[in-house]
């Protein structure tokens, strides 16, 4: 397993991957480096995941957004150059083909909500809170923001938020459509990971043609969805694992995926 500067990554159960932010002192804000060891993580994907938790060490932050310290003095031609560099990251973290849970343990501002909004799905500490705030700095949401928030949470609510930069907490997150669950401070590593174990303990290329299948049938009409659906369905009853779990069923017994 790779040893990253700015990333910490370990593996809590058999088949899952944690993926955290590890710059507790800076609230986990993401400088150049950061987004050099997210690029390296996931053009690597550990080979056996099955499920990716994406957390923050400490408990102040997943992410605070951009290294402002580190931008400060910075040219045009370097912020784009870094920014270019997010961007990649941005499309590594949508096109993830392997489940992605983000964990939210404390502020999520900026850069740092919009790779929460990039993954799956959201469990947050009921201490969370979230926020767009490129507005105050003259710029804007340039990580999916303003796709995936107005996604999640309808076009209205997030003009409202992107607008105003104003921050939201777990409860209205969750409340609006954009937090799956709100969970207690301590419990929240865990109740994501019964979750992810949850996913792992299913065929993973079921699990991975059924993501493929939404993600891409979202930009698409329905009925050429469906029959985006049905292909991806077909591709799954050649496999292995097709015939392993209905003999598991059969046979009253625990399905042993390979993922084949």
């Amino acid at each position: 397993m790779t040893d990253y500067e700015t990333l910490l990554v370990t593996t809590p159960a058999p088949h899952i991957t944690q993926l955290a932010f590890n710059r507790p002192a800076a609230m986990n804000a993401i400088n150049t480096q950061t987004g050099r060891d997210l690029q390296h993580f996931f053009t690597h994907l550990p080979p056996d995941a099955r499920a990716i938790i994406f957390t923050g060490t400490g408990d102040r932050a997943f992410c605070a957004g951009g290294d402002l310290k580190e931008r400060h003095g910075m040219t045009d031609a370097a912020w784009l150059a870094q920014h270019a560099l997010f961007e990649e990251v941005t499309f590594h973290l949508l096109d993830c083909p392997i489940p992605l849970i983000a964990a939210v343990n404390g502020a999520a501002f900026g850069g740092g909500c919009e790779m929460a909004l990039c993954c799956d799905f959201i469990y947050a500490a009921s201490t969370a809170r979230f926020a767009l705030t490129e507005a105050r700095l003259g710029i804007m949401p340039g990580g999916g923001g303003t796709q995936n928030l107005p996604r999640a949470l309808g076009p209205r609510r997030a003009k409202e938020l992107i607008f105003s930069a104003a921050p939201f907490t777990a409860e209205q997150a969750a409340a609006w459509g954009m937090v799956n669950r709100v969970c207690p401070p301590e419990t929240l590593l865990a109740d994501t990971l019964e979750t992810a174990q949850k996913i792992a303990a299913n065929a993973p290329l079921s699990v991975k043609q059924a993501k493929k299948s939404i993600n891409n049938g979202l930009d698409m009409d329905l009925r050429t969805a469906l029959r985006f659906e049905i292909e991806a369905y077909h591709r799954l009853v050649v496999s292995a694992d097709r015939h392993e779990g209905v003999k598991a069923f059969n046979e009253k017994r625990a399905p042993d995926f390979k993922g084949e």
